[in-house]
């Protein structure tokens, strides 16, 4: 019997260890097996009448929630689910994850993935908890991509980008109502949608998510149109829109940032780690078409690392310079500092925020910009006059806008 497995055995452990358990999800089917959900979570909520197991089990139109009592009651529950025919489990503790899959052939096969200290994660046992506004790991996409199995579990390769996709969605959401404000407003709809560009999309995984959860999630009507430069990856995203049957509202184009036309002017811009001076030349074009939100976070940035190292330092910090390594990281702030600035000249209100855990990249910010169409009041272009004066660089992102500003650099009013 499969549960007798000491695959079997380890995973019942997680699941019955109150202390440990964040979530358990149980989904797919065993060849030959029927099983009575599609998918059953599993977590433990604090109720007024103590600690219970809380079950999840979702079907094809609805989920179902119930609390169990802790001891036999919940082992009995526990046992039937790992009896039931499921073909895989993966099950989230404080200190370790653990992955159960079964093959064709009904071998498990267990996966354990052990957290450090600073990694462990902490069991949330409200009973009504906040709604994560992100996309599912059971979204078809993620399965597309080969982020998760055909059950919908997350690959362990590919965990740092599903992480990155739901980080993405969570600091797009708050901007989303001013895209539509901003865009199409009341008249949203099929004939209007909120048109949306990715500038640089490479292989398009932030595209389609962002598409699928302002779709699926948000339930708004969404034209995408992707740009880049490669053939290779108009081809893969385009097979991908067709595979996941919407490539009449995801379209590709291949060709550079500069020279992007997608058609009607875009109510939301993407530039999402393009590299160097390619992050300017899509903020100056997201500025240049008026667009109401932009969202880049910028990669490898090479220009003011280069000025700086030609140009003379101003002598209190040559300290800072001195060494490359360090240079190389001031360049990087002093370039987005000085991004966020044109912005905010060009009539936007922005704010830099962490994309993604400095774990996984020290390249993490996140430039989020909403036109308020505002003019730059004078002491803002004093700083920016001064900033750059004293540090004698002039970033890229100024000169592609120069015909947009009503202030020439360095004439105050």
């Amino acid at each position: 019997m499969l549960a007798d497995e000491p695959s079997f055995q380890r995973v019942r452990a997680a699941l019955l260890d109150t202390g440990e358990l964040v979530r358990a999800v149980a989904s797919g089917r065993q060849r030959g097996a029927a099983v009575q959900f599609r998918r059953v979570e599993l977590r433990y909520v604090q109720l007024k009448a103590g600690l219970r197991l809380q079950v999840t089990s979702y079907d094809d139109t609805q989920a179902s929630t119930r609390n169990v009592e802790l001891g036999e009651p919940t082992e009995t529950v526990v046992d039937g689910l790992l009896t039931g025919g499921y073909a895989g489990w993966h099950v989230e503790g404080v200190t370790q994850t653990l992955q159960l899959r079964i093959t064709k052939k009904g071998r498990p096969l267990l996966n354990v993935a052990a957290r450090s200290t600073g990694e462990h994660q902490e069991p949330q046992r409200q009973h009504d908890r906040p709604k994560r506004r992100r996309l599912d790991e059971h979204d078809p996409l993620f399965a597309l991509l080969g982020i998760t199995t055909a059950e919908g579990v997350v690959k362990p390769s590919r965990t740092a980008k599903f992480r990155q996709v739901q980080d993405l969605l969570a600091a797009v959401d708050p901007l989303v109502d001013d895209a539509v404000r901003l865009g199409p407003g009341r008249d949203i709809g099929p004939e209007r949608p909120l048109r949306l560009v990715d500038l640089g999309c490479g292989n398009a995984y932030l595209t389609f998510a962002a598409f699928r959860y302002l779709t699926t999630v948000r339930g708004l009507p969404v034209q995408v149109t992707g740009v880049d430069v490669k053939e290779q990856a108009l081809r893969h995203n385009t097979d991908i829109a067709a595979r996941l049957g919407v490539a009449d509202a995801v379209t590709f184009m291949q060709g550079s940032i500069a020279q992007a036309a997608p058609g009607e002017p875009p109510d939301l811009v993407l530039a999402l780690h393009a590299c160097d001076t390619a992050t300017d030349e899509a903020l100056a074009r997201a500025v240049t078409w008026g667009a109401p939100v932009v969202v880049a976070a910028p990669c490898c940035h090479s220009d003011i690392a280069r000025q700086l190292a030609s140009e003379s330092t101003p002598q209190a910090y040559r300290l800072v310079t001195r060494h490359g390594i360090l240079r190389e990281r001031f360049a990087d702030v002093l370039t987005d500092a000085l991004r966020a600035a044109l912005l905010r000249l060009a009539g936007y209100r922005v704010d830099v925020i962490e994309f993604v855990d400095s774990r996984h990249t020290p390249r993490n910010a996140l430039i989020r910009a909403v036109r308020t169409g505002s003019p730059a009041h004078a002491e803002t272009w004093q700083a920016y006059d001064d900033l750059t004066t004293q540090w004698g660089v002039t970033p890229a992102l100024e000169t592609m806008l120069s015909g947009v500003f009503s202030h020439p650099r360095g004439r105050l009013a």
